[in-house]
């Protein structure tokens, strides 16, 4: 795995829209595994950067606001299992922002704004517990909570600020935020030049940058005109964002190579370098944290030698990270860029 150094003058505090851009005016570095090429763009470049024919899988799932503040505590709500139950994060208030609070014991109830309960179950990770709220929890979170941030961004913002134009089913912890530079005009300009777009779903829960761990079971669904349409493809398939690959490499597990399934439930599945991809060409995401499980997919898209020499050049170029950030494209397989 890579490693680097991130300075925190290299986070992205706020939206795009308050350092006076619009949100497709981030900036979109482009890796070719084609050509070994590393070049720099502006993301409202994307519809030339592809071709007629290539496939875009987005992911359709709508933020919640999924973190309840308590007096000295926070609950960030993060995926709602078979049962009822939720996942939930316990966080420590401190000056305004969160840090991981490792308390809690099974069976505990925490009083909740608004009257509600959460009643501790069980630990479900070493920093996760299952929980089970006396109310419905995505109609209790649209009346009290606010969206998940951390201490890089140091102000709250609205909802809309961690939504994607592609956002239609509720679910998400946090923002699937490869999606976020994608305007309706962007889109358009795509959709116009012969590049598809088909959704697929996954409701991603609680990222806690502090903590490197993989990815736990997450809920997911590609629909059967998305499995068909990758299988289907002329040009290269692109999954906008780490949680799409997770979706249709999930599909692909067991099918014949290259090939995807109509799949739901819950996925686990982590994307290394020793398996590769089965069903993506390409990855549209934004610049991850050192230690990240997320760069081992990008190493496996990429390989380790490009993916060093890119996040080297964002560095030294200033980029970007976190969901307000910058965003990198890593192309490979059928077609290169020209």
């Amino acid at each position: 795995m890579i490693a680097f150094e991130l300075p925190r003058t290299r986070e992205a505090h706020e939206p795009p829209e308050a350092r006076g851009l619009a949100r497709d005016h981030v900036r979109l570095m482009v890796s070719s595994t084609e050509t070994g090429e590393v070049t720099h763009h502006t993301f409202t470049d994307l519809p030339e950067l592809l071709r007629p024919g290539d496939l875009l899988v987005v992911n359709d799932s709508i933020t919640l606001p999924a973190a309840v503040p308590l007096d000295r505590l926070a609950v960030h709500f993060s995926t709602a299992r078979e049962d009822g139950s939720w996942l939930v994060e316990l966080r420590r208030r401190v000056g305004g922002v969160t840090a991981p609070y490792p308390g809690g014991a099974p069976g505990e109830w925490l009083p909740l704004p608004g009257g509600a309960t959460l009643r501790l179950l069980q630990r479900e990770t070493p920093r996760l517990w299952r929980a089970a709220l006396d109310r419905d929890v995505p109609g209790y979170l649209a009346e009290h909570g606010l969206p998940i941030r951390y201490s890089y961004v140091p102000r709250e913002w609205p909802l809309a600020a961690y939504q994607t134009v592609f956002g239609v089913r509720p679910g998400s912890a946090e923002m699937p935020s490869a999606g976020r530079p994608f305007s309706h005009e962007l889109v358009t300009a795509l959709v116009s030049r012969g590049i598809l777009v088909a959704p697929i779903t996954l409701h991603t829960g609680v990222a806690s940058p502090e903590k490197d761990e993989p990815p736990y079971p997450e809920r997911f669904e590609v629909p059967e005109h998305t499995a068909r349409l990758v299988n289907q493809a002329e040009g290269r398939v692109i999954a906008v964002g780490t949680t799409v690959v997770r979706a249709l490499e999930t599909a692909a597990l067991g099918a014949p190579h290259g090939r995807v399934r109509a799949a739901a439930g819950f996925t686990s599945h982590i994307v290394t370098p020793a398996e590769g991809v089965r069903a993506v060409d390409g990855l549209i995401t934004g610049l991850h944290e050192p230690k990240s499980s997320h760069l081992m997919m990008l190493s496996a898209i990429a390989g380790e030698e490009l993916l060093s020499r890119s996040y080297e050049e964002a560095l030294g170029e200033g980029y970007l990270w976190h969901e307000f950030g910058d965003v990198h494209l890593i192309t490979s397989g059928k077609f290169p860029i020209k």
